[in-house]
């Protein structure tokens, strides 16, 4: 998988997906959104890059349509989404996005491998942060100003 940043959609597994959600219509986006970060959830043995880092793009889509949510602006996120486009999020999805995240972070994942042996697991966790605050608060209770 190539990679270039430390960002949800700086890979080829993350861009392929994203331009798959661009392409689809606005009804299906919520269920493929669903399927990316179930898949990641399932997955109780080893989880393989390619749909770990789907579900990392996923995950930081969910988070950018809660309150205080990091905004989604990478060249390779979903256009429509950096048009200022939605998806519809149901009340569910965060928690799974954060049951995904979470274990793209644990043991028996390739992604989490792959960033330790490059010495940037740091990185890639950090990166990772403010989705996961986002998602751990979808009701944005700890957003300041609110």
């Amino acid at each position: 998988m190539g990679t270039w940043a430390a960002g949800p959609f700086d890979n080829d597994a993350a861009a392929d997906w994203c331009a798959g959600l661009d392409e689809a219509s606005p009804e299906q986006r919520p269920l493929l959104l669903e399927q990316a970060l179930g898949e990641a959830v399932r997955e109780a043995e080893f989880l393989d890059s390619w749909p770990g880092a789907k579900a990392v793009a996923a995950a930081a889509v969910v988070a950018a349509h809660l309150p205080g949510g990091p905004p989604v602006d990478s060249a390779y996120a979903p256009d429509f989404l950096t048009a200022g486009g939605r998806v519809t999020i149901s009340a569910e999805l965060p928690a799974l996005a954060l049951r995904a995240l979470d274990r793209v972070l644990a043991e028996g994942s390739e992604l989490a491998e792959l960033w330790e042996e490059g010495g940037e697991l740091d990185e890639f966790t950090a990166s990772l942060a403010p989705i996961r605050a986002a998602l751990a608060d979808p009701a944005g209770v700890g957003v300041v100003g609110r």
